[in-house]
């Protein structure tokens, strides 16, 4: 199981970014799929998991995130999104994503929001 993390950038306070997650093999169908924030100098928070297709691909959010964020999955594509939303400077960090019963981490991607 392999996961690309992408979509990460330099955005304005207010601004819109989506990350992608393209996950590999039987995991995209099988397994759910997390997204976490890892801010300098703290362990990675927990934002958004979207379930399996098999479970019914029901959502998830950490309540802070949860007016702004919005997971997703793309079947043609074996790709989880996580749309973000009136973004904020205290959402700086790297984004990673994870499949949970395989315990599989993409790589982090770098989110920068100024002020």
């Amino acid at each position: 199981v392999q996961l690309q993390a992408s979509g990460g950038g330099l955005v304005q306070a207010g601004e819109s970014l989506r990350l992608s997650c393209a996950v590999s093999g039987n995991a995209f169908r099988l397994d759910a799929t997390a997204w976490y924030r890892q801010t300098r100098g703290t362990e990675r928070e927990w934002l958004a998991t979207i379930q399996s297709v098999a479970n019914g691909g029901t959502t998830g959010y950490k309540r802070s995130v949860r007016d702004r964020f919005t997971v997703s999955r793309d079947g043609a594509k074996n790709v989880v999104y996580l749309q973000m939303n009136s973004l904020r400077p205290d959402d700086t960090g790297v984004y990673y994503c994870r499949t949970l019963d395989y315990d599989r981490w993409g790589q982090g991607t770098q989110v920068t929001v100024s002020s």
